[in-house]
């Protein structure tokens, strides 16, 4: 029964949500929608729990693999999905965080109810299919099945300046899916030429993208990379987020910032850098600058905003950056902590914007001007806003503070100059997090407005009240979570650093032959 679930729970966490979104779709009742809405993500999640129950944390294999016909033979597109320690993390939590994204709606989203929920569950679909394909065109069918939603989030339920928002989002994004299309098209063209068939299989094309020319290899990495830094967002691509986030409802922002930004930083990790290992290095440099401008830049602004929401999507692009320069150091440690920061950055920053709904949807102003002593009139809100910007300065005992000083320290091994900037990144983003919570949470409560605001709901307190505890679980638990990434980033690191061809397998539970052998003719 194990090994049957085994075989087919990566579909299954993949079409789940979007079956519910055509049930939520029919639905009439849009309250009773809601209720279903969170039941799906809720099962969801539950389903996901069998990953980590049942993943082997000595192994770097693709687990849980399925590997089926999908297009016709001669095309060599394949359903190929699977999951090692670089996806494990992040398919956990997107489906952690989407359940938390439908409770937060019921009051921040009134208008087209049900076409938002439907909207939402194709996106958690389209999320999780793009984590765990391993099939080029699979992975591009799933990556631009995240725009769709995301552009309609935006722009139906988004603020005054939703359309400008949404447009420049999308049209960033297609310029960058282009751009990957071009070198995965070029890139099957070249595998047919060497071996006499087509294939997408990403396991495959690994070994044909490490043994091309350096220069050919420069030009396929600046293509990806290009595509992957836009949705990081890497400086200086960044110019779409905060217009993105400002605009975005809350639920859009929390998803976005939680784990659409990380669809950018996995890119890299699992295509661009283990498929180019020679090019990764000659752009390491340049990679690393870029990022370590954008952590100080993205601080920088960060402290200069009056807007609460402007200044929280600044600082993804300083907390980003760090993500990215941890995994061009190309070290086990770098590599580990540029990964578990995606986790960390996920849980914080979601929190932080779910807090700004909650004042938003009270006071209707992002204004920081307008807030201050809050702490008096809601201790509940004012706990979890502390929590939240706990994990985002990287306090020790947060599972910010094991990222960023896995990052930096692998960083410091190669550059210690670049290690010594991004540094002071950690300073600079202290002092405009603390600001901010000086501003709205310390300090005399004047604001008249203020003094009828009401604390937390029970339905509040318990989103954020998840999200505190995963603040410091991910800092106390750290050793057993990331247990399940050793075997991957040692892997990860041995190739890119050798220049060779990153080698994995398929695992297919109930197969008398696995693990499947890294080349199999299809």
């Amino acid at each position: 029964m194990v090994s049957m679930i085994s075989q087919w729970i990566l579909t299954l966490l993949i079409f789940f949500p979007l079956l519910g979104a055509v049930v939520v779709g029919l639905m009439k009742d849009a309250q009773k929608a809601r209720h279903v809405a969170v039941a799906i993500a809720v099962l969801e999640m539950i389903f996901s729990f069998h990953l980590i129950a049942h993943f082997n944390v000595d192994s770097a294999a693709m687990q849980f693999a399925q590997d089926l016909a999908w297009l016709p033979r001669g095309t060599g597109i394949r359903y190929i999905v699977g999951v090692d320690g670089l996806s494990l993390m992040l398919v956990l939590l997107t489906t952690i965080l989407c359940p938390l994204v439908f409770l937060s709606s019921y009051s921040s989203i009134e208008n087209n109810v049900k076409s938002f929920l439907a909207l939402f569950l194709v996106l958690e679909s389209a999320m999780v299919g793009a984590l765990v394909s391993l099939d080029l065109v699979l992975f591009y069918v799933f990556w631009e099945a995240m725009l769709i939603p995301m552009y309609f989030i935006i722009g139906v339920w988004g603020g005054k300046d939703r359309i400008y928002a949404t447009t420049k989002f999308f049209i960033y994004t297609v310029v960058g899916s282009l751009l990957m299309l071009v070198a995965f098209s070029y890139l099957y063209y070249l595998h047919y030429q060497q071996n006499g068939v087509f294939s997408t299989s990403l396991i495959e094309l690994y070994r044909t993208a490490a043994g091309l020319p350096v220069d050919t290899q420069i030009w396929l990495f600046a293509a990806t990379a290009v595509a992957f830094a836009i949705k990081v967002p890497l400086f200086p691509f960044h110019t779409w987020l905060p217009d993105a986030h400002v605009q975005a409802p809350t639920p859009g922002s929390v998803i976005l910032a939680g784990v659409l930004l990380k669809m950018g930083t996995y890119g890299l990790m699992r295509m661009s850098i283990p498929m180019f290992p020679e090019a990764a290095h000659k752009a390491a440099p340049v990679m690393i600058t870029l990022s370590v401008i954008g952590i100080i830049y993205g601080a920088l602004i960060a402290w200069r905003q009056t807007d609460i929401k402007k200044l929280v999507a600044y600082s993804s692009v300083s907390h980003l950056g760090f993500v990215v320069a941890g995994m061009f150091a190309f070290n086990e440690m770098g590599f580990t902590g540029a990964l578990y920061q995606m986790v960390n950055h996920g849980v914080s920053t979601g929190a932080l914007f779910l807090l700004i709904g909650v004042v938003y949807e009270r006071r209707h102003t992002r204004e920081m001007s307008e807030y201050g002593g809050l702490a008096k009139q809601m201790p509940w809100y004012a706990f979890f806003f502390v929590v939240a910007t706990m994990g985002s300065v990287a306090l020790p005992g947060t599972g910010g503070f094991i990222g960023e000083w896995l990052i930096l320290n692998g960083l410091f091994q190669v550059h210690p100059i670049m290690a010594t900037l991004a540094g002071t990144g950690v300073i600079l983003g202290a002092i405009y997090m603390l600001w901010l919570v000086l501003k709205v949470v310390w300090g005399p409560l004047n604001n008249e407005a203020n003094k009828k605001l009401l604390d937390c709901n029970p339905r509040e307190a318990f989103i954020l009240g998840t999200l505190a505890v995963f603040v410091f679980a991910t800092g106390f638990l750290s050793a057993p979570l990331l247990a399940h990434t050793v075997p991957t980033m040692k892997k990860l690191q041995e190739s890119v650093n050798s220049k060779s061809a990153y080698k994995t397998q398929l695992v297919i539970p109930g197969r008398s032959d696995e693990p499947m052998k890294v080349m199999m003719e299809k």
